[in-house]
């Protein structure tokens, strides 16, 4: 039996950290322009409350990380409840994906100070080309995302100091007259449209799985000096933010209030140009303010260099150092919602939620048709729509479902080991997310039409599925010790006078057939797994291991009850490799088989073409004396009672 090693758990916090900062610290770079954009002079008292929310929520998350220590986030919380929820919150935390891919590649640019007619292009460009580079599987995109999160906390950490005397202006303009000109209800809805800060968090339950251990510890570690940073900081920009309302008055036309200016699009100002209704002086000064909520934080640098050193020059190096950096940075967690999105399609697949060929893989072992689409769908979002706050609405549901899923998930499940006091404040905040969630779905149709849009979609693919599956020989009820259990067992003692048979190919009806044939001639039964990857591409965190394989657990596991029941010696090989043809002779030869049994191939017959089929290439060097047997996995087959 050959069996790989436990998967290493080498991601200590002080990496772990700027992972998340990663995804978490970019919602910083729009949250904060839009939530003035919202509430004016009140966004302080906003972001203070989002910010309790998020310390609350991240105090959960520790628990939550330690309950799931093998990772899976939304999706393995919901699936401990119902499988269908699963869906349902991975769907909703997808769409988040989506969104952050979309908004972070039109945000870097207005960060890079790029024209504005340039922006569509070059996002489109830069989503084509981040999946250009994962189609090859470079694992040089992770150490990116780590040196980029770590000088853009560094730069943050300076921009607070020198935004000092913004913040010591903003404090004295905080004002709370927005909640006398607005109803409870209307100020509950400009609470939900911020809850887009939460954005990011749903990353540190996918980290656990390479976490070292313990689990719990570690995942502390990692979540509250971000946590901590994030709302801080997030409090500290937002009163600077404030305090530089005097310099956007004096680019702002007296007839329009902040909501309506600053609510403007780019395409508006564009048309309201061309109906005469401003003068070309007044749409570059609408332009101005409306890059205040666009790039707040490039704009906070530029006043603080402003501010503090009263030069002109130095200002604009610091902004242009803010803007470079930034724009990396939302870059960088656009690449790293396109591979999400990925990683969540290949898990759905994989649990045969949905369709097979979301699991296909390349030659560098990347999911090829995940990839595309994860690519294809922000591609199209952007294609329609490029404004940053129209983005924005179609975010936030998506973050908070899949938040509030995976918390109430907590809460309901007994299984899990959590405080009574934790689970209590679980039902309480994921009670006010799943209310925020409720909100957005009521009152912006658009976030609703997209998310649960969305989620129609990735149900009917999956009532697709299973309609299939129930067509599909059924398989055995797993041993109540578990399939990983059956694989591990220990290894037989071999009778070297026996024939040997090697079984490389999958399904219920294929092992029937394979342990059959070995019954009948008193053989041997080997029964081959090869989970295939790019060795160039993969760190030894990522190598494939049998302890999370579900699928190569099933398919040996169901070998091996069916021979156990009828009397034949069985040994289960599992094999982690780039080639599979390789692996699949080495081993048949190595033990000695007489007799290969392989399934006939469902490939098209364009992609046989020209990447050459396996059965094929292993017939063609297949050693004389070996017996090749293909036959389809569909095909029936009943094995005969003892004599």
């Amino acid at each position: 039996m050959v069996i790989g090693k436990s998967r290493p758990r080498d991601l200590g916090a002080i990496h772990a950290g700027p992972l998340l900062y990663g995804d978490w610290g970019t919602s910083r770079l729009y949250v904060l322009g839009l939530a003035f954009l919202y509430t004016g002079h009140a966004s302080v008292v906003y972001l203070a409350a989002i910010g309790v929310l998020m310390l609350a929520v991240s105090w959960i998350y520790t628990h939550v990380c330690r309950c799931y220590p093998d990772g899976g986030g939304v999706y393995s919380a919901a699936r401990d409840v119902k499988p269908v929820l699963s869906v349902i919150g991975a769907t909703l935390l997808m769409s988040g994906y989506i969104m952050t891919a979309a908004i972070s590649v039109i945000e870097a640019f207005h960060y890079f100070g790029v024209p504005r007619y340039l922006t569509l292009p070059l996002s489109v460009g830069t989503l084509v080309f981040i999946g250009a580079i994962n189609w090859l599987g470079s694992k040089r995109s992770g150490q990116f995302a780590l040196v980029i999160a770590m000088i853009a906390m560094v730069v943050s950490a300076i921009l607070a100091i020198l935004a000092v005397p913004l913040f010591l202006d903003g404090l004295s303009t905080i004002s709370l007259d927005y909640f006398t000109q607005v109803g409870p209800f209307d100020a509950w809805v400009s609470f939900a449209k911020i809850c887009l800060a939460l954005a990011g968090l749903e990353a540190v339950a996918n980290m656990t799985g390479i976490m070292k251990k313990p689990i719990g510890k570690t995942a502390r570690r990692t979540i509250w000096p971000v946590s901590l940073e994030v709302v801080v900081l997030n409090m500290v920009f937002g009163i600077a933010l404030a305090g530089m309302s005097s310099t956007i008055n004096t680019h702002q036309p007296d007839e329009l209030t902040y909501g309506d200016k600053l609510a403007m699009t780019h395409r508006q100002v564009v048309q309201a140009v061309e109906t005469g209704e401003f003068t070309q002086e007044e749409a570059d000064q609408l332009e101005a303010v409306i890059e205040y909520r666009d790039t707040a934080m490039k704009r906070i640098a530029i006043e603080s260099g402003q501010r503090i050193t009263g030069n002109d020059t130095a200002s604009f190096i610091l902004g242009k150092v803010a803007g470079v950096t930034f724009g990396l940075l939302l870059l960088s967690a656009a690449n790293t919602a396109v591979m999400a999105m990925v990683s969540v399609m290949f898990a759905m697949a994989q649990d045969r939620e949905l369709p097979r060929a979301l699991t296909k893989l390349n030659y560098p072992g990347v999911p090829w048709v995940g990839l595309i689409v994860a690519v294809v769908i922000p591609t199209a979002v952007i294609l329609v729509e490029q404004d940053v706050q129209v983005l924005a609405k179609l975010y936030v549901l998506g973050v908070c479902g899949a938040i509030s899923t995976n918390v109430l998930c907590g809460a309901i499940n007994r299984k899990i080991d959590v405080p009574r006091i934790v689970r209590i404040f679980m039902w309480i905040f994921g009670g006010i997310l799943l209310a925020v969630t409720v909100t957005i779905a009521i009152t912006q149709p658009e976030s609703l039409a997209f998310s649960g849009g969305l989620v129609a979609i990735v149900l009917t693919m999956r009532a697709v599925v299973q309609a299939k599956r129930s067509r599909e020989p059924k398989p055995l009820e797993a041993p109540s010790s578990g399939w990983l259990a059956e694989v591990r067992r220990d290894p037989i003692a071999l009778d070297s006078s026996k024939p040997r048979i090697m079984l490389a190919a999958r399904g219920r009806y294929q092992s029937e057939f394979a342990v059959d044939l070995a019954r009948s001639r008193g053989a041997v039964l080997f029964v081959i797994f090869v989970r295939t990857f790019r060795v160039a591409d993969m760190g030894p965190q990522r190598l494939p291991q049998i302890e999370e394989d579900h699928e190569a657990q099933e398919a040996l596991g169901t070998t091996i009850l069916l021979a156990r029941e009828h009397s034949v010696p069985c040994v289960p090989v599992y094999v982690t490799s780039n080639d599979v043809v390789s692996e699949i002779l080495d081993y048949t030869v190595t033990y000695g088989c007489d007799t290969l049994i392989m399934g006939e191939s469902r490939r098209p017959l364009l992609a046989r073409k020209i990447e050459g089929d396996v059965t094929t290439r292993i017939a063609h060097d297949l050693p004389s004396e070996v017996a090749l047997i293909t036959r389809s996995a569909n095909t029936p087959h009943v094995v005969r009672p003892k004599d």
